[in-house]
């Protein structure tokens, strides 16, 4: 196993639970990939240095299965899973119950209500269907149609059929996590899944931060006979060349770097036109006070879109896709220590912030960023005690898989969610005997789940015959 993100992992855990023996390797001081934590303001500051908030993760087929309470992972949840103010200085909730959101959404929840009531019923079900490998027949084929025929649509359509100004922002909010034009095809799949996820199962925080996902993962990898060599990376597939079966929890560019050489031309070709999508421009803050938020519904909620309207989350998603910065860009903020005091000094605060900025942005977003969170909570530069700036190029820094801050693992538009790094009905495999991709690169894309690398492993067992 070459890389410790969540997909490394939980490709080595299912090689381990098969009777595999197998050895992780990491060239990071330590296992995560986007899992860590660091304190990067203040000592006594715990902040997450890339994923925060894990909804896809209690959505995952794979996490779900594993005693991660009995290595030390605890899960909090928000009383609000999410929140999204308003310039009139009331937020849109997405509540637990579909019932508290509607009544929420004013003339749109009724409407909101009917989009989503049918997979957050089946939603297991559902989960096991969208987090499979493509070319499939799915488990639940109607359901499985049901929700293609919205989830195919723009986010922009989607969103136009639900009444009044709530409804749309808050489903387009969703649907910005996609980090692609939100008129695009395909995108209201993303703003489905995150507004089900939601009602579903939440949006958790783990107590302490995100490292202790990945310690979680990686002592359950140890309890099955697994080895972890951290500052350890690989820079030639030959190092690797006794192994029976080796893994990559790696996008292409990294693929190519360590085994182009050895790669069919036509393959090499396919991983040379990976695409890369939109980054991440990253902030956290220590606070000496929690957010002041205008409205005051906002401090219930883990995590909050700062976007406005439906009308500015567009203009916003559309900017970063044409290379640009919007001057009021959509904000994802997270705010931890609310309900997970264990992360700062007693009465002290941590708060995780990033836009959407285009691939390698070079440029500046500490302004937009805090003046969007201003806009809603007047007050807050004043509680800043200090400040984490990650800028694309920090994010590659610290993790070769972010391209450029894509954080995604390359675009995941309708061509590439599918054909990812190729169109194969094992898009795991590689040409070369052994050597499989297990990263987000791979279906069902970015996010934490873990989905990738347990596809990938089962793959790889069939071929060892297990």
């Amino acid at each position: 196993m070459v890389g410790s993100g969540p997909n490394g992992l939980a490709a080595a855990i299912t090689l381990a639970q098969a009777g595999v023996k197998t050895v992780l390797r990491e060239a990071q001081p330590t296992v995560g990939g986007g899992l860590r934590c660091d304190e990067l303001t203040l000592p006594g500051y715990v902040h997450d240095t890339c994923s925060a908030v894990y909804a896809v993760a209690l959505t995952s087929p794979f996490f779900t299965s594993l005693p991660l309470d009995r290595f030390g992972l605890e899960w909090i949840q928000p009383p609000v899973p999410l929140a999204h103010p308003l310039d009139d200085g009331s937020a849109v909730l997405l509540e637990r119950s579909l019932d508290a959101t509607a009544l929420n959404l004013g003339p749109g929840g009724r409407a909101w209500v009917r989009l989503h009531e049918p997979f957050v019923r089946a939603w297991s079900r559902l989960a096991r269907d969208l987090l499979a490998p493509p070319l499939r027949v799915p488990h639940s084929p109607l359901l499985m149609a049901r929700f293609g025929l919205q989830a195919l649509r723009p986010a922009t359509s989607v969103a136009r059929g639900l009444p009044g100004v709530k409804a749309q922002a808050l489903f387009a909010g969703n649907a910005a996590h996609s980090f692609l034009a939100l008129d695009d095809p395909g995108t209201a799949a993303f703003g489905l899944m995150l507004s089900g996820a939601g009602h579903a199962v939440g949006w958790p925080i783990p107590r302490g931060g995100s490292q202790r996902v990945a310690d979680a993962l990686a002592a359950y990898f140890r309890s099955l006979g697994g080895e972890i060599l951290t500052s350890a990376p690989v820079e030639r597939l030959e190092e690797l060349q006794d192994s029976r079966l080796v893994l990559l929890d790696l996008t292409p560019r990294q693929v190519l770097r360590i085994a182009g050489d050895k790669l069919p031309s036509g393959y090499r070709a396919v991983l040379e036109r990976y695409r890369y999508g939109s980054a991440a421009f990253k902030l956290d803050w220590a606070l000496d006070a929690p957010v002041p938020w205008t409205a005051p519904e906002c401090a219930r909620a883990g995590t909050l879109h700062l976007g406005g309207t439906f009308e500015e989350v567009v203009a916003s998603e559309a900017s970063h896709v044409r290379g640009e910065l919007h001057d009021r860009p959509f904000v994802l903020f997270v705010q931890p220590t609310v309900f997970d005091p264990t992360r700062a000094p007693v009465g002290k605060h941590t708060a995780w912030a990033y836009c959407h900025v285009p691939n390698g942005y070079s440029g500046d977003a500490v302004e937009r960023i805090e003046r969007q969170v201003e806009r809603f909570a007047p007050g807050f530069r004043e509680r800043i005690l200090a400040r984490s700036v990650l800028t694309p190029a920090d994010l590659e820094r610290r993790n070769a898989n972010l391209v450029g801050g894509d954080i995604s693992g390359g675009v995941m538009d309708l061509r590439q969610v599918f054909a990812r790094p190729i169109l194969r009905p094992t898009p795991y495999r590689t040409p070369l005997r052994g050597v499989y991709i297990c990263s987000s690169s791979t279906p069902p894309g970015g996010g934490v789940h873990g989905m990738s690398g347990h596809h990938a492993a089962v793959a790889a067992l069939k071929e060892l015959g297990r």
